[in-house]
């Protein structure tokens, strides 16, 4: 069952679609439409267990190599590198 409010900061959590993105390692993978609830106050999204359970298989074959993604440009640096 869903949460009805968020548990940051308990805001109202609507149906939307969202990104998730995780860095494994040197790598990140940015899986993108995904079907959540999402807070309308601070943006933190929630998953069924049924987009959870998805959401672990794509990271089974992204850790076995088996799974085939488009390159995705990004940029990192460090807080501490940028000065104000």
């Amino acid at each position: 069952m869903m949460p009805d409010s968020c548990s940051f900061c308990k805001g109202k959590l609507v149906k939307g679609k969202t990104e998730f993105v995780v860095r494994v390692e040197n790598e990140i993978l940015a899986i993108k439409d995904v079907s959540a609830y999402i807070c309308e106050e601070c943006g933190e999204a929630y998953y069924s267990p049924e987009i959870s359970e998805k959401i672990d298989n794509i990271m089974k074959k992204f850790h076995n190599s088996t799974l085939l993604v488009h390159p995705l440009a990004a940029g990192e640096l460090s807080l501490e590198d940028v000065t104000a």
